[in-house]
């Protein structure tokens, strides 16, 4: 009865983790949750105001498909601001969060048999997606022993007369690496000699520690920029990820139109009052996404003080989004109440019964021998739980 694009389909990991941690919750079980991928801060008052105020003033009707004029404005202006990149609001569309931007993206360019490069340990929805798109995803993998940088030998060995498109993530969901300039310089040369799509999702772009600095790879070059669709949105950054806003830049109005021609035969325009709650949140004073960051780090350094404690585990410093990717291969094998620990899944599965702590699963991500932890929640729960892993893995 189904269509054979949907059976090609994996549930999602991370979502389903999710879910399961919150059925438990509400059951009374006294649960300690790593799986969110959202910031625990409220969105801001002015930005809920401004969404309140819409309501209220009956803003409540069609916007055009591709999002309200007065938000491609600030977001035109956003990517001057930030990024040192010139767009007009006909290089812009907004869409149902940076996940729907992503998906209307692989729908408009691949074709069936067109392969994307995907980098591995990569974000889990970018590989459902461009199966959905019926295309090929290629996978570069990225050694935790060489801190996750590229090997530009085995990317170019990767690429064939049927690679559309490459996917890159900085900061990086779910290892926390960031893409310094000189690896976007050799993508930008690799994408421009192949002529290949390159698709920045730089969701995490404001969450960035140890004074390093986003740099858009569109923002290398004229050349680049035009080979370059950027996906960004209001979710992480303002503390909105139920608001539902995200948006793509790309000069190919080709690519534009073609995305404009499908949001408009599929979901319409966002939500109109969270448009204009996204309109707030990009004037909002940087002063409160530093606050935001600053809290943030203040985790990173505490989990990875109490990873540190912790036999058997690995880890590459995250520099950016809030998740660390422990390493736990030195576990593969073991056994704890005759269960056995043969990957992710199985450890994540043990945790949560045992230890009552939830984990995702490092399978999910391309990694069966890691699981990933998110710091978007209180110091107080990151000892604890920690505190409960560290008791459990010295059990086994």
């Amino acid at each position: 009865m189904l269509a054979n694009r949907i059976k090609k389909v994996a549930p999602s990991l991370t979502l389903a983790i999710d879910a399961k941690a919150k059925q438990m919750k509400k059951e009374g079980v006294d649960l300690i949750g790593f799986g969110a991928g959202e910031p625990d801060f409220n969105t801001p008052d002015n930005i809920k105001e401004a969404g309140i105020k819409a309501i209220k003033d009956n803003m409540t009707r069609y916007t055009p498909a591709s999002g309200l004029l007065e938000l491609k404005q600030a977001i035109v202006e956003k990517f001057k601001k930030d990024n040192g990149l010139e767009y007009t609001t006909s290089n812009i569309i907004v869409s149902c969060g940076a996940k729907h931007s992503l998906f209307n993206i692989f729908m408009v360019i691949l074709n069936p048999g067109d392969e994307v490069i995907i980098f591995s340990p990569y974000w889990v929805s970018y590989e459902e997606q461009v199966k959905i798109a019926d295309g090929i995803p290629v996978f570069v993998k990225l050694d935790e022993k060489n801190n996750y940088e590229i090997d530009f030998d085995l990317l170019k060995s990767k690429i064939t007369n049927k690679t559309k498109a490459i996917i890159i993530n900085s900061p990086s969901n779910p290892t926390g690496a960031v893409l310094s300039e000189k690896s976007l310089q050799k993508i930008a040369e690799i994408a421009l000699e192949k002529n290949l799509i390159v698709i920045s999702d730089e969701i995490y772009e404001k969450l960035i520690y140890n004074g390093k600095k986003h740099i858009s790879i569109a923002s290398l070059s004229k050349e680049i920029k035009k080979n370059t669709i950027v996906v960004n949105g209001v979710s992480k950054t303002y503390a909105m990820t139920g608001w539902r806003i995200g948006y793509i830049a790309s000069d190919n109005k080709e690519i534009i139109n073609a995305i404009d021609n499908l949001q408009s035969h599929s979901t319409s325009n966002p939500a109109t009052m969270t448009q204009i709650a996204a309109i707030e949140a990009l004037k909002t004073d940087e002063s409160v996404i530093l606050s935001m960051v600053n809290e943030f780090d203040k985790r990173r350094k505490f989990i990875m003080e109490k990873i540190n404690s912790i036999k058997s585990l690995s880890y590459i410093e995250p520099e950016g989004a809030f998740y660390i990717f422990p390493n736990f291969r030195q576990l593969i094998g073991k056994s704890i109440n005759n269960k056995k620990i043969d990957g992710s899944l199985a450890l994540a599965e043990l945790l949560l019964n045992e230890a009552k702590v939830a984990v995702v699963p490092g399978i999910a991500f391309g990694a069966d021998d890691c699981f990933r932890l998110s710091y978007a929640t209180s110091m107080s729960n990151i000892e604890k739980g920690l505190d409960r892993i560290a008791q459990f893995i010295n059990k086994i």
